[in-house]
């Protein structure tokens, strides 16, 4: 058999966007700058099309705060980087929750 490809390898996991050429989304956001805002955008680019609220500018350890989030909006999502991820669009109570914490908030992004 000639036609045949390597798909996934223990060592190195999946392996098939390594051959067609495709790269992995990015998950680094903008530049922002260090003046103590927390920053929430909504963002789509690639997701798929699906919409997603991106909290930068948190300082620490963000699991409690990503943990905390995801419970109040009745989604899920993850830590990516320097950057909490809740899926749809949930930045009006994100930003409530996270000034009701204490930080200084500022919605940028679509």
């Amino acid at each position: 058999m000639t036609n045949h490809r390597l798909v996934y390898s223990t060592d190195d996991g999946d392996r098939r966007r390594e051959q067609t050429g495709r790269k992995p989304a990015q998950t680094t956001g903008p530049t922002l700058p260090n003046d103590g805002v927390v920053r929430v955008f909504r963002e789509k680019g690639g997701r798929g099309g699906k919409t997603v609220t991106v909290v930068r500018g948190l300082v620490g350890d963000l699991a409690p705060v990503a943990s905390d989030l995801k419970r109040h909006c009745g989604s899920g999502g993850s830590v990516k980087g320097n950057a909490v991820e809740i899926q749809g669009d949930h930045r009006e109570k994100v930003a409530a929750r996270l000034q009701a914490a204490g930080y200084r908030v500022k919605l940028a992004g679509g």
